[in-house]
């Protein structure tokens, strides 16, 4: 390392003893011999020492500052370097290093006019050309960078710091932007390290305070990241983030649990509103609001809106596709309105996830139901409901017998003749099946009974309606019942 007539430098400072002259550059040989081997700690102290002892040398201040940069105290170092160019404004390694700290620490303009001061002393100065390239670059990567933040592209924005970083290392304040948008892209592990890297070097540091604040509201850890908050707004009273997040959280969970209160008492409008109006607080908590958006749901199955229901419930997947409880609540409201294949596609996502024996029942519950549901229905075909008594069952076989018998429709054209005699035949297959007790069990149960020769075999529409209605001895016309 060069250094420029330090003696000339001291000699014209007032009070500077010969011995003091000499000794300092004993002070600043040994620095420089400790520097090439790589021990800048011990650099660094023979480098002060040379300073205490002759105060008004600048390049002993530029040598010192090199030696902080090797040890990455960037602040430290800018400091020596503008007391050297202050020195001597003509100390062109001075301004390169002192524009080269501005360029670390992430003040790109102010380096970009130090390299270009060292350009102007020397304008072949190939170190100062490439370094000025790298803070025109910095500069446009924070402006990229602070647009795509205002259009929520935070992935851009983490790419430019990323890129920013490279020749900023230390800038903080990339660092938490950076941070800042891993946390809304809910890469909150990432977005802790950096943070937490940041707050072991500076424990006071407001923005990595808010960061970490952040990454935990974002986790539904809504009374840690309040204490976050709060301390980062003592260490920087000012940090209007901090203030409006700690607003946010406070207001989120005092919503949330009157909802919850409210719930438990049944009132489910109130509910629903609650639960509505502590959505709106704010839609980048993404885990809190997929449980809202459940806590939503399971309130609109409750006040019998099955659609409602499954549409919250769709929501919360979209925010929180690991969300087993949203699963469940969605595939009951699809069992509930007998969407079977999408409740046994819901319960087997549950069941991939969490390998429980109640989710193994649902989910054969929910397959048992969609094989029902691909059969005739036999009570749709009758118009009774599932829990119809005998009397019930045999009300209806003889209303609708009656309705779809083919003698009633002997005059009518060739097609509806064919769909009434069909309609008819299925009446009394369903009055075969829902009159038999063993048979009304097994189809309830899920058997096939199609596929159970023992079961339908023999089946014959018209003897059904014979011994019902009793043959032509019976006196049973259509003729003289035509009214009905």
């Amino acid at each position: 390392m060069s250094i420029d007539f330090p003696l000339l430098n001291c000699l014209n400072a007032p009070f500077v003893s010969l011995f003091s002259l000499r000794e300092a550059e004993g002070f600043k040989d040994q620095g420089n011999a400790f520097y090439v081997k790589k021990d800048y700690s011990e650099a660094f102290n023979y480098y002060t020492k040379a300073i205490d002892a002759c105060p008004k040398n600048a390049s002993y201040y530029g040598n010192r500052a090199a030696t902080l940069m090797m040890l990455c105290r960037f602040r430290e170092a800018l400091v020596d370097s503008q007391r050297a160019v202050r020195l001597d404004d003509c100390f062109m390694k001075g301004h390169l290093r002192e524009g080269k700290c501005h360029l670390s620490l992430g003040n790109a303009m102010a380096a970009s006019r130090c390299f270009q001061k060292v350009l102007e002393l020397e304008p072949s100065n190939s170190q100062a050309q490439q370094e000025h390239k790298n803070a025109t670059a910095v500069l446009e990567y924070e402006r990229m960078a602070e647009l795509d933040f205002e259009k929520r592209d935070f992935r851009k924005v983490v790419y430019s710091m990323d890129k920013a970083l490279g020749l900023a290392s230390t800038c903080h304040r990339f660092k938490i932007l950076k941070a800042e948008c891993l946390a809304l892209l809910g890469r909150y592990l990432e977005a802790q390290s950096v943070a937490s890297d940041i707050l072991r070097m500076d424990s006071t540091n407001g923005d990595a305070l808010y960061v970490r604040g952040l990454c935990l509201y974002y986790e539904d850890c809504i009374d840690k990241a309040v204490q976050f908050f709060v301390q980062a707004l003592r260490m920087a009273p000012d940090h209007e983030k901090s203030r409006l997040a700690c607003r946010n959280a406070k207001a989120l969970k005092a919503k949330k649990e009157e909802g919850n209160k409210v719930f438990k008492n049944s009132n489910f409008e109130a509910a629903y509103r609650l639960y509505s109006e502590a959505l709106a607080i704010d839609p980048n908590n993404i885990k809190t609001n997929a449980k809202l958006y459940c806590n939503r749901g399971t309130v609109g199955a409750k006040l019998n809106k099955p659609d409602q229901a499954i549409e919250d419930c769709t929501s919360a997947i979209k925010l929180d596709d690991t969300y087993i409880k949203a699963y469940l609540r969605r595939a009951q409201c699809y069992m509930d309105i007998e969407q079977y294949e999408e409740a046994v596609r819901d319960y087997e996502k549950v069941y991939q996830t969490e390998k429980t024996k109640e989710h193994k029942h649902l989910l054969k519950t929910a397959q048992l139901e969609l094989k029902k549901s691909k059969r005739k229905d036999y009570y749709k075909v009758l118009g009774v409901g599932k829990n119809a008594t005998e009397d019930e069952i045999k009300k209806a076989y003889r209303k609708r017998a009656l309705m779809h018998h083919p003698d009633r429709h002997s005059a009518a054209t060739p097609e509806v003749q064919k769909e009434e005699e069909k309609k008819f035949k299925e009446m009394g297959e369903a009055f075969t099946v829902l009159s038999d007790p063993k048979k009304k069990t097994r189809y309830d149960c899920g058997h096939d009974l199609e596929e159970d020769s023992n079961n339908m075999g023999d089946f014959n529409a018209n003897n059904i309606f014979k011994t019902f209605f009793g043959g032509p001895a019976g006196g049973f016309s259509f003729e003289s019942n035509h009214s009905m």
